[in-house]
């Protein structure tokens, strides 16, 4: 059998190509490229399909260093493949079919962000103020739509390293609504003044607990302790059949995130002409008028970066609500509904 990588088909390239359009995210245009695989491929039987998406859903999630979002959707409609009837009279007509489906699938759940957005204007008062993280498609959708008839205002974490909160600010103030970018080590200083925490999701796992931008986890103990509401927002197309019981568990982890590395010893730099070493401690310890040393020289590394994580796991118990097209669902629910969705 042909695997993927040898067709002349490119799933990886119809996978980037599809991310181009803004609305399709990660789940969204994976399903699109395996629906265009099914009607290249040269499978002969259902059994030779489903191995050859297996094949090329591996294909995909080795083409990122996050590969959870993207999983989810490889997950849900290779489900879809599995459990669709069969009813055409050839092979061929199957498959042709099958690529109907997911992509009039894809069309469709664009507009979830939509059922979203009105599922949460009931829980988002007039005057509200909202503590966001990093940024989201479907959480931009919300805020903007509350925007239309209630007054809101919103906090938007800086989320480094990356820094897209920095985007959610400037999307937030073009729209007119009131926003504030706040450090990430200050999400404990702003709690009090918030009436809740609403982030997005890379994806919703069976444990019912959340995969997101890193700093989702911390924002939630914060919140926790503060007595405020955690409410996540989350596609259907995000549920993903994945349990992990700690940060640890997650597809993304490796050896490498946060480990010890060897010190490397550089030379003590020489003391300036004039300049006592009592004098180079007064201007270490803030207390010189020398101009202090350009926040640039203080930043962490590319190396440094690396070795930290870009998404993290936040159990059930810190979450009040996932909003869904599917419904309003606490935790305990998402598991339920896994079940019966790759049950058929």
């Amino acid at each position: 059998m042909a695997s993927p990588e040898s067709n002349r088909f490119d799933l990886h390239a119809t996978y980037r190509q599809n991310l181009q359009n803004h609305e399709i995210s990660p789940p969204l245009a994976a399903i699109l490229a395996l629906s265009e695989l099914v009607v290249n491929s040269g499978a002969g039987t259902m059994f030779e399909l489903v191995q050859e998406l297996h094949d090329g859903a591996e294909v995909l999630k080795k083409s990122t260093t996050n590969p959870i979002s993207l999983n989810a959707g490889c997950e849900l409609f290779i489900a879809f493949v599995t459990l669709f009837p069969h009813e055409s009279d050839s092979f061929a007509e199957l498959k042709s079919e099958l690529m109907r489906q997911g992509q009039k699938y894809a069309r469709e759940a664009i507009a979830y962000r939509d059922k979203i957005a009105e599922l949460m204007l009931g829980f988002i008062k007039d005057d509200s103020v909202i503590l966001t993280h990093s940024y989201s498609r479907v959480v931009m959708k919300a805020l903007l739509h509350a925007h239309k008839t209630k007054r809101i205002s919103v906090y938007v974490t800086e989320a480094r390293p990356r820094g897209l909160g920095i985007k959610t600010y400037e999307e937030l103030t073009a729209a007119g609504i009131p926003c504030t970018v706040v450090l990430d080590s200050a999400v404990a200083y702003v709690m009090d003044k918030v009436d809740f925490v609403l982030v997005g999701s890379e994806a919703v796992v069976e444990s019912g607990g959340l995969i997101n931008a890193v700093g989702s986890s911390q924002i939630a103990v914060i919140a926790k302790a503060g007595n405020k509401p955690f409410y996540a927002l989350a596609e259907s197309y995000k549920f993903h059949r994945l349990f992990p019981l700690s940060q640890y568990d997650l597809p993304t982890h490796n050896p490498s995130i946060l480990s010890f590395r060897p010190p490397q010893v550089t030379a003590a730099p020489s003391s300036p002409s004039g300049v006592s070493p009592d004098h180079q401690n007064e201007a270490i310890n803030g207390t010189s008028s020398a101009t202090p040393a350009a926040p640039s020289s203080r930043t962490m590394s590319a190396d440094q970066i690396a070795c930290n994580p870009d998404v993290d796991y936040t159990r059930p118990d810190l979450i009040s609500l996932v909003f869904s097209d599917v419904g309003t669902l606490t935790p305990e629910a998402i598991s339920q509904y896994l079940v019966a969705m790759f049950a058929g």
